[in-house]
């Protein structure tokens, strides 16, 4: 008798409702499944952010030395622009010199004015007053 006691405490016991225990087992296979799989998704989820971090870094990284380009060839612009405004300058001043101007007008023949005319235009013209120079 004991025997046969331990032999039924042994065998195991079946399950009441045989639907309960069909969609119990189809979770366990699903539950493995994922199970399975669970790890590589992991690793392509991690790949995939550390990719993408690592691809925003370049891009920023590649967008900084644009600029830092771009801010060298404007400073090597507003240098040359410089250097010629400064150049144009010196030639503006030789060119407009008092005593050029005058060797000029000598070489050229002319002299300074002995009277000053004014001449009016007719009434009709709305031009300011003109003077002209005369020698005599």
């Amino acid at each position: 008798m004991m025997v046969q006691r331990e032999h039924l405490e042994r065998r195991p016991h079946r399950i009441d409702n045989p639907r309960s225990a069909k969609s119990a087992a189809q979770r366990r296979v699903v539950r493995s499944v994922r199970g399975r799989y669970a790890g590589i998704a992991q690793v392509t989820f991690t790949l995939a952010i550390v990719s993408v971090m690592l691809l925003g870094y370049v891009m920023l990284t590649s967008n900084l030395t644009g600029l830092t380009y771009a801010v060298n060839r404007a400073h090597a612009q507003r240098e040359a622009l410089l250097e010629e405004t400064a150049r144009l300058d010196d030639k503006l001043e030789a060119l407009s010199s008092d005593r050029r101007l005058a060797s000029i007008a000598a070489k050229l023949g002319m002299k300074d004015p002995q009277r000053f005319v004014v001449i009016s235009p007719p009434a009709s013209s709305i031009t300011p007053h003109l003077a002209l120079l005369t020698s005599h």
